[in-house]
């Protein structure tokens, strides 16, 4: 089974838009939202069973026993991320926390340990025909990178005899991306013909590039700034990166999507466009 992953250097460039266009086109068996933080394909991809979803256990954190407890400062005193408070009585910022251990090792009367801590919840939508793995991050929780994991792990474990799995990733260059880029056999990134489009896609594929997998662009809305599509286009000959293609702006996808549909669901502009990525990105993958 070969992954594609669906990447972008920012947020808001239609990752997502197109990964979701990309499964109906492919009728994809299995696929995957590995971005943890904000997950929306399931917005698109709809389904009638309800998901599996269980606890995602993070890195433990430390909780005191106020019955033990004797108020002696020493956790305080050692707590370099400031995540203890004394007032009205001694308890651990779960926020703040890092799970380092150097409280528990120097409270003098054993009243803290580390337990485990819920930072998420992983979800899997499976039946006979389709498997698809995600997750939410709970809020201000760091393992971001591990829960993607978790995500790729569910679904490979489920996955059911197929050709291709799609990967919807995180934006950015981030812990979530790392995770998400390991492992797999082709990184499509989409990007828009702007200053920090530009920017960040490049800051993307030198990630990508670390990992030795194949590697394509497509513009997003590229109609929007001709003068920047050309600049994206140069550099991909310049670099020997496949350009996949370029979508125009398209008032039809934008109502399509606020729809709960995919672009590829209407007769719109943008349809046409990403079946000419999509075939292009099949070409490179299974060369």
């Amino acid at each position: 089974m070969k992954q594609l992953l669906i990447l972008s250097g920012k947020g808001g460039t239609g990752k997502t838009t197109v990964a979701s266009a990309f499964i109906k086109l492919f009728n994809a068996k299995v696929y995957a939202d590995c971005d943890i933080d904000a997950p929306n394909l399931h917005l698109v991809t709809k389904h009638e069973n309800r998901p599996i979803i269980s606890d995602y256990y993070g890195l433990p954190k430390a909780s005191i026993d106020t019955n033990i407890c004797i108020s002696c400062n020493k956790c305080i005193e050692n707590c370099r991320f400031d995540a203890i408070t004394s007032s009205p009585y001694y308890k651990v910022d779960q926020y703040a926390c890092e799970g380092c251990g150097v409280c528990e090792f120097v409270c003098p009367v054993k009243a803290i340990s580390l337990v485990q801590s819920v930072d998420g919840e992983l979800m899997l939508y499976s039946d006979n025909e389709k498997v698809f793995s995600t997750a939410q991050l709970k809020m201000g929780s760091g393992t971001s990178g591990m829960l993607v994991s978790e995500v790729k792990k569910q679904m490979k474990n489920e996955a059911i005899e197929t050709k291709l799995a799609i990967i919807d990733g995180s934006p950015g260059i981030g812990c979530p991306v790392i995770a998400s880029l390991s492992g797999v056999d082709m990184v499509l990134i989409v990007t828009e013909p702007s200053l920090s489009g530009i920017s960040d896609m490049d800051r993307i594929i030198k990630t990508a590039q670390k990992f030795q997998v194949k590697i394509a662009v497509c513009v997003n809305k590229y109609d929007t700034n001709i003068e920047k599509t050309e600049k994206i286009e140069e550099f991909c000959e310049k670099n020997k990166i496949n350009f996949a293609g370029k979508i125009p702006f398209d008032t039809a996808a934008i109502k399509a999507i606020n729809s709960g549909m995919s672009i590829v669901d209407v007769d719109c502009i943008s349809k046409k466009a990403v079946e000419v990525i999509y075939k292009e990105v099949l070409d490179i993958l299974f060369d």
